[in-house]
């Protein structure tokens, strides 16, 4: 029998590196299939991908990106549609957000892998003790007292642990959120950047001084997995970032305080919007494999019920990839296994990428802008802000480089004069 090889491109976060576990039930079923994986951090993931796409290199079969790309490439014509997922795939049950997030013209261009929005986890414990009870909608103002009294330094405890490493999708993910809390936007409805405005001061002033008296030592260099790292030992009293966490940080293999953990939503500062994003890791196959076929196969199945089941009978119900069907959020065993369940769907359903900021924007995307140059933008406001955070800038002067960094880049594209 001939042997098809995939290569398939994905990012190093747990849910991901448990389905390359799982890969064998899949080859076990399509003997002709044989898969090869290539694992990356996620800054470096999206440089390869986007390259190998752009250059038509044909590296990979299977491609694992965001809600970002999605609508972009499959514009350009550089994703294959998704027409041939099986007649008991559901795409109806497929949650709408996240399935308008990664289609075009009503076209399936990427099946959700794992959908994901974000929320304040915290430590119930370290709360009892200091007499704190976290609100279910918390304010950035209770956020920032709270962390300072759970904050011991020299127990080595930190109030708030928080995405500092430079990347649009690593600090820029959140602080693009938290801005969007605090009325900033990142353009106005001319396209015009709006780095000089009172809002993104505010933003980055307030992020600055949270983590100075309440955050880690290093936080510059903290992406999703190091924060991840520091909650699961012990070490943050707080943690605002990715819904999809909670599983790993409710998981007593993987944290040490698996039993005190509370969820709450994104915080808000009383304008109307959470500091919370929306996002999905899928799985699409460029315009250029020659195993358009194949790797349609290897999709549904990691994307359908059936791998949600596989992901239950061998890790728990709590462990199955979350966020991206409705079925999911009724079945009861799942809700009784997950107690961050509830509060994942509703930090989906709050956020609103077509209306992602208190004031107009002309962009689609809640902590990303979903034009083609924002990755190139999102990285070099990401590396003045990661630089703010680690002091060698002030907070004036990393705000002065991302608006003229971004109007030269709006002004070459043609955005604005």
């Amino acid at each position: 029998m001939a042997e098809t090889t995939l290569t398939i491109a994905t990012v190093n976060n747990g849910d991901m590196i448990r389905m390359q576990g799982l890969t064998g039930e899949f080859t076990k079923a399509n003997p002709d299939i044989s898969v090869k994986w290539v694992t990356l951090e996620e800054n470096v993931l999206r440089q390869r991908v986007t390259t190998d796409i752009a250059t038509k290199g044909g590296q990979f079969d299977v491609l694992t990106i965001g809600t970002y790309e999605v609508p972009i490439w499959a514009k350009k014509g550089w994703l294959v549609p998704l027409a041939n997922l099986g007649a008991d795939y559901d795409v109806a049950d497929l949650l709408p957000k996240i399935r308008d997030a990664v289609s075009v013209d009503g076209k399936l261009y990427a099946a959700p892998f794992y959908g994901e929005s974000s929320m304040v986890m915290y430590r119930t414990d370290l709360f009892d003790k200091a007499g704190l009870k976290m609100p279910e909608k918390p304010t950035w103002d209770f956020i920032i007292d709270a962390a300072k009294k759970l904050t011991d330094k020299n127990g080595g405890v930190y109030g708030i642990c928080l995405r500092g490493k430079a990347g649009w999708g690593e600090n820029m993910a959140f602080l693009s959120a938290m801005a969007n809390s605090y009325g900033a936007r990142w353009f106005d409805e001319k396209w015009e950047p709006q780095f000089n405005t009172p809002e993104w001061k505010t933003t980055l002033t307030t992020y600055v001084n949270l983590m100075k008296d309440a955050g880690p030592p290093g936080a510059s260099s903290n992406g999703f997995n190091e924060n991840l790292a520091l909650f699961n030992a012990g070490k943050c009293g707080m943690w605002i970032d990715a819904t999809v966490a909670a599983s790993f940080v409710t998981n007593p293999k993987d944290s040490k305080v698996a039993d005190k953990v509370g969820f709450a939503l994104a915080p808000n500062t009383g304008l109307g919007k959470n500091a919370n994003w929306l996002w999905a890791w899928s799985l699409a196959i460029p315009a250029g494999s020659k195993k358009a076929d194949a790797a349609e196969k290897f999709i549904a199945w990691a994307t359908s019920k059936d791998y949600t089941k596989l992901v239950a009978s061998k890790e728990g119900w709590a462990n199955v990839p979350p966020g991206t069907r409705t079925s999911l959020y009724q079945n009861p065993e799942y809700v009784k296994a997950a107690p961050f369940a509830k509060m994942t769907l509703a930090s989906i359903d709050a956020a609103d990428p077509n209306k992602p900021t208190v004031k107009p924007v002309p962009y689609v995307g809640v902590q990303y802008a979903a034009i083609p140059e924002f990755q190139g933008i999102g990285t070099q406001v990401g590396q003045q802000f990661s630089a703010a955070l680690a002091g060698s800038m002030t907070v004036d002067a990393a705000l002065a480089a991302a608006q003229s960094a971004t109007e030269r880049e709006m002004k070459r594209a043609g955005y604005i004069k």
